[in-house]
Order: structure tokens, then C-alpha cells, then sequence
């Protein structure tokens, strides 16, 4: 792949300079949903599907952007002294986000740069393909300009600033965080109120990571998520009239039926439900998997689907008739819908001997039952973002 992509670079730009080669993986979120924003623990690991860079310095301040994903759009040209959310920059204002968000830090970028982008994650399924091209333009930057002192959290904090105040999206930190920090074979218990972590094996013994593409595109600053994340604020806020807490994720499930009535709106006391019920789910999620526990994982993981389907509302018709399809058959573990919602995907824990039958079953029912085909990655655990 390096290789192909540095030859369709030279064939683009021309020239000559030294040209490197980067990569910052996608993340599945195995458990752990909604609740990054609200101060809770996430449970995602970093795929070895995501976005490749290829980089030449320039003697100018000049940046040509070119996705090998968007070809029609051509050569995108803009300079370090245009560092403003433009609707015609495209996919680019994803990296130029990253590099405003690096020089409002006072990073100075004192050259530009000709980049080519090839992502292998489907855009729009969920599997944050925005915030690996924002950590991969991190990742660039730190190399290019020996930015030392920046670190791999630093970068994925870097990369949830622009996309919150550039491209207006009020993510939290799981995504930019998962791809950053990810390691092969491992999942990420991460503490989002403390940005504390550690790595947990993943280890299935006879099964597999499925993870389905519903192919219905989200777009998260369009969608009700910033509704859910202002719902969620507000539910806090009248929490804190009775109860002496800083987030959502310090409640147990008891200290929040104890205190519920202070939310005075039905729909944001499901929000906040949620998010402690999801909170606790992850602690014993992961606390399941340490102990091999897979079937109690896949349990926890059909729960978390159902919450937010009821309590969040963020799934849709087409990944509910995945995820009921997935935990109706023999082999399924646990199912769940895995990003912000709306779309996208599932993630499913499926036996060996059940995938093949998986993948053709379910791809068959799905395709009668909405009127288009799904897509199944079979997927392995990958390392974070760095220079190939």
C-alpha cells in the first residue's frame, strides 16, 4: 500500500524532496457508548483499517491536500495563513483543523506541505474516520516540524479541539484518543473524566470481531448528537442541585434512581440513565473479559444496544434489524451498534464456526428486508498512529 501511494504522490505532484509515509488506524468501541462526553469509561480498540498519509515538505506556505478517496475533487489548495472553517474546503478542513488547533498552542508551522490521503474506513459508517485523519494530521505535524514534546495524548486531545471548535462537532475524547493510543491485541479501558487508562487483551478464544456496515451514512454535526451531549448538561446540572457531583460517570445506578426526580423532563432522565447505566455496563464489561468471560461480555453488549435504542435514541431502523438479525442467531455472542448512531455500524462477538453463516445470512435478510446490502469487516486489533 505505501508503496502505491507513493508513486500515485509522485505522479500528482511531481518534483523531487523527501517523501514520508504515515498511518492512524480507525477504532470500534466495543462497549462503552455515549459516554465520553458525560465523564464515564470507554472500551475501544484501534482497528488496522484507517488513513494513510503521504508527506513533501515545501518551501512556501502553501498546502495542496488530494484524497485518493475523493478524486473528482482534485488537488485542494489553501495555505498556512487560511487556517478558517471553509463549507468548499471539503474533507479538508479535518486537517486544517489540527493545524489551527496546533498554532493556537503556539506550534508555529513555518513551511507547507503537499499531502496525499487514503483511507480504507468506510466514510460516514461510525468507525471515526474523522478523527483518524485528525490524528494522522498530528501525527504529520509532530514529525515534520520535531514538535518532541507534543505526545501521542496530547495529539489525540489536539485533534478533539479542532474538531469541536473547527468543524463544530461536540465530540468527546474516545475516538482521537483510541486511535492515538491504540496497541495490537488490546482494547483501551479508558477514564474519560481523568484521561486514566490501561490496555486489556482482547482475547477470544474460538471467536472473532464482526463488525457490519449498515452502509446509512451518518454525518455527526448534522445529526441530534450535540442534542444529546446539551440534554445530557442539562441533566447534570440539575443532578448537581442534590447531589455533590462533577459528571454523569461518578453516579452508580443507585445514587441515580435515588436522585432521578431532580431531572424535571422524561426525556432528559433517559438521557442521563444512559449514560450511568452504560458507565457501569463498561466497568463490568471489561471487568467480564479479564476474567474470560466472553458470554457475559456479549450479554453486556446486547444491553448497551438496547439503552441506546430506547434510553438515547440514537440507533435507526436498519441497525436495529442488524443487531436483531445478530443476536437471534446460534454462534452470536452479543451485538451492538458501536459509534455516535444514527447509522453506521455494528460491532458483533460471533464463534468461528458461526461467521461464514454470519455473514451470508444476515447479508441476505438485510438486502429483502431494506433494500440494500450490508458490508462485513472480519477484523483484527491494530497498533496506534505513527510513521510507517
Amino acid at each position: 500500500m505505501k508503496e502505491k501511494l507513493i508513486q500515485q504522490f509522485k505522479d500528482l505532484y511531481k518534483g523531487e524532496g523527501e517523501i514520508r509515509s504515515y498511518f492512524a488506524p480507525g477504532r470500534v468501541n466495543l462497549i462503552g457508548e455515549h459516554t465520553d462526553y458525560n465523564g464515564g469509561h470507554v472500551f475501544p480498540c484501534a482497528l488496522t483499517l484507517g488513513t494513510y498519509g503521504i508527506v513533501r515538505d515545501r518551501d512556501d506556505r502553501k498546502l495542496r491536500f488530494y484524497s485518493a478517496n475523493f478524486e473528482k475533487l482534485g488537488v485542494i489548495e489553501t495555505s498556512l495563513d487560511e487556517l478558517v472553517p471553509d463549507p468548499k474546503a471539503n474533507w479538508t478542513n479535518y486537517p486544517k483543523g489540527v493545524m489551527w488547533a496546533f498554532e493556537k498552542r503556539g506550534y508555529k508551522l513555518s513551511h507547507g506541505m503537499d499531502i496525499l490521503i487514503y483511507g480504507n474506513i468506510p466514510n460516514g459508517s461510525g468507525l471515526s474516520s474523522s478523527a483518524s485523519l485528525e490524528v494522522l494530521t498530528g501525527v504529520i505535524l509532530k514529525d515534520t516540524f520535531g514538535f518532541d514534546q507534543v505526545s501521542m495524548v496530547d495529539i489525540a486531545l489536539i485533534g478533539q479541539d479542532s474538531e469541536n471548535n473547527f468543524n463544530g462537532c461536540n465530540c468527546g475524547i474516545m475516538d482521537q484518543f483510541a486511535s492515538a493510543m491504540g496497541k495490537k491485541d488490546h482494547a483501551i479501558f479508558l477514564d474519560t473524566n481523568t484521561l486514566q487508562y490501561e490496555y486489556a487483551p482482547v482475547v477470544l478464544e474460538d471467536a472473532k470481531i464482526v463488525i457490519t456496515n449498515s452502509k446509512v451514512k451518518h454525518s455527526l454535526v448534522d445529526s441530534a448528537y450535540n442534542d444529546r451531549r446539551s440534554e445530557c448538561e442539562t441533566a447534570l446540572k440539575e443532578l448537581k442541585a442534590v447531589t455533590k457531583i462533577s459528571s454523569l460517570g461518578e453516579l452508580s445506578e443507585e445514587e441515580y434512581e435515588a436522585h432521578k426526580d431532580a431531572i424535571k423532563d422524561a426525556v432528559r432522565q433517559k438521557r442521563a440513565k444512559h449514560a450511568v447505566y452504560e458507565n457501569q455496563r463498561t466497568v463490568r464489561a471489561v471487568e467480564a473479559l479479564k476474567n474470560q468471560d466472553v458470554e457475559l461480555f456479549g450479554k453486556l453488549m446486547n444491553a448497551s444496544h438496547e439503552s441506546l435504542r430506547y434510553d438515547y435514541e440514537v440507533s435507526c431502523k436498519e441497525i436495529d434489524i442488524l443487531v436483531d438479525l445478530a443476536q437471534a442467531m446460534p454462534g452470536v455472542l452479543g451485538s451492538r451498534i458501536t459509534g455516535g448512531g444514527f447509522g453506521g455500524c455494528t460491532v458483533s462477538i460471533v464463534k468461528n464456526d458461526a461467521v461464514d453463516a454470519f455473514i451470508s445470512e444476515i447479508g441476505r435478510t438485510y438486502q429483502e428486508k431494506v433494500g440494500h446490502e450490508a458490508e462485513f469487516y472480519v477484523v483484527d486489533i491494530g497498533d496506534g498512529a505513527g510513521v510507517i
